[in-house]
């Protein structure tokens, strides 16, 4: 009989994604057959699936850490903010329509049957079904219809493992509060705490961790110290994504939009030692001594191509052009780097048409069919065979498509400017390639010696010996039902 069990957290960025990677990585070692689920997501960095959907991309880490295919049941709701106020709703890998933030409500009894029809359908396939918590269950507000903590926990009856950050201070009070404020036959499900990013000797919350177990009646399954090797694992939030503080190297400058999405493609670089990465931030300038600009995937093309406007980056890209830099646009900003953006449906937004930064000769109409699928490319460049993925709505035409990045399938894909050095692509993740990755620093004169793919697993059993030195692992595994 299939078990599962869920990792809540008593907020955001606790490290419930991380922890269940790891616990998944230990079953697996362990000889289970396991599958990592998130009923609701809230993400615009998504991996497509190989049933030709998509999911958060934390869930395909814990796939990968599972050692199964990402499927779109492992995150049948995922949530795409596209504004402030309101986000894409995609349910069981396609999109289903776009809400604003107080109408989502309306939706969660529908969305519940498909949360529901899709655990148990992984539940179908596996040993053990490790869960992960949205946000907190200390949000009782958010409680009635709830699908992505308690909600879900009840409506499956599946226990409940609490996890505290104790790096952000007060996690006494948030884990003994959540029990505090949550109704009792809520907190009935949650069997036990644990403590996670501990920094010091954890022998020094010894008190502490007595007093939660004292207060809440829970059994503690360790404390964790913090996991020096997570910047090496692809990063969920943009905020995330390592930078080591290099001052020499390639210098790759990506502009943080403020919707950008799959920007998976910049961890690869990012591990790199002769590439020196800069996240950067609104407010500030392009570097002068930036080497390549990359703008990124997009959630709302028009939206930050008006915002990269508005921090005067368009600009500095001619002043980069001029100093003799090279640019690169990744799907929304292979959009952005054309002549123009046409929406006349408002598929994102207002209809209407904006003019492009002009550095290509292409102009994009956005069309409500959206491409989602993983492919195998030609790289224009070496005349090698590349994977990735596009996820995209809008078709792209031009002269300077007779420059391609790639081709698929015999045509052409992406563009290049007459001077070469303004290039674009609709493909995310090639840079996890590492062949391709060696021959793109290599025209810049920069070598590779990173391995991605085979760093992304040693650092997944990496955490999962850290796991099993701090977690009564055996322990947390027989709570699962």
């Amino acid at each position: 009989m299939t078990r599962a069990l869920m990792i809540q957290g008593t907020g955001s960025n606790v490290g419930k994604s991380m922890l269940v990677a790891g616990l998944c990585r230990i079953a697996r070692q362990n000889g289970l057959s396991v599958a990592p689920f998130k009923p609701q997501n809230m993400s615009n960095n998504a991996a497509v699936t190989s049933d030709g959907g998509e999911i958060g991309r934390a869930q395909a880490l814990q796939a990968l850490a599972s050692g199964v295919a990402p499927h779109t049941d492992m995150n049948p709701v995922l949530l795409k903010p596209e504004t402030d106020t309101g986000s894409q709703v995609v349910v069981q890998g396609k999109r289903l329509t776009t809400v604003r933030a107080r109408d989502y409500a309306k939706l969660k009894p529908q969305l519940l049957e498909a949360v529901t029809d899709s655990f148990q359908r992984l539940k179908s396939h596996h040993d053990l079904i490790l869960v992960e918590g949205a946000g907190s269950p200390a949000e009782v507000n958010l409680r009635p219809g709830d699908i992505a903590n308690m909600g879900f926990a009840r409506a499956t009856d599946t226990p409940v493992i609490l996890c505290g950050d104790i790096d952000r201070g007060g996690v006494i009070a948030q884990i003994v509060g959540t029990q505090t404020v949550i109704d009792p036959a809520d907190a009935a499900l949650i069997k036990g705490f644990m403590i996670n990013k501990f920094r010091g000797d954890p022998s020094l919350f010894d008190d502490g961790y007595d007093l939660i177990k004292s207060h809440t009646g829970w059994p503690g399954f360790g404390v964790i110290p913090w996991f020096a090797q997570a910047h090496k694992l692809p990063a969920e939030d943009a905020l995330d994504i390592a930078t080591p503080n290099r001052t020499e190297g390639l210098h790759i400058v990506c502009l943080r939009l403020s919707r950008i999405a799959n920007f998976d493609d910049m961890d690869p670089l990012a591990q790199e030692p002769n590439v020196r990465l800069t996240m950067l931030n609104a407010g500030h300038a392009i570097p002068g001594d930036a080497d390549v600009v990359i703008i990124p995937g997009s959630k709302s093309t028009r939206g930050d191509l008006a915002f990269l406007r508005a921090q005067g980056w368009d600009t500095d890209l001619q002043a980069h052009i001029r100093r003799g830099g090279y640019v690169l646009g990744i799907c929304g900003g292979y959009q952005m780097l054309g002549t123009s953006i046409s929406d006349p449906d408002g598929i994102e937004g207002t209809p209407g048409t904006d003019l492009g930064l002009g550095l290509l000769d292409v102009t994009t109409t956005m069309t409500p069919k959206k491409t989602l699928t993983e492919v195998t490319a030609t790289y224009a460049g070496t005349n090698l065979p590349v994977r990735g993925y596009e996820i995209h709505i809008g078709e792209t035409k031009g002269p300077d498509r007779a420059r391609p990045f790639a081709h698929i399938s015999g045509q052409p894909e992406g563009a290049r400017s007459p001077s070469g050095q303004i290039t674009a692509s609709y493909l995310h993740g090639l840079f996890r390639d590492d062949t391709f990755r060696a021959a793109w620093l290599a025209q810049f004169n920069t070598s590779s010696t990173a391995n991605y793919d085979q760093s992304v697993e040693s650092t997944l059993d990496a955490l999962a010996d850290h796991l099993r030195q701090h977690l009564d692992t055996e322990a947390l595994f027989a709570t699962a039902r």
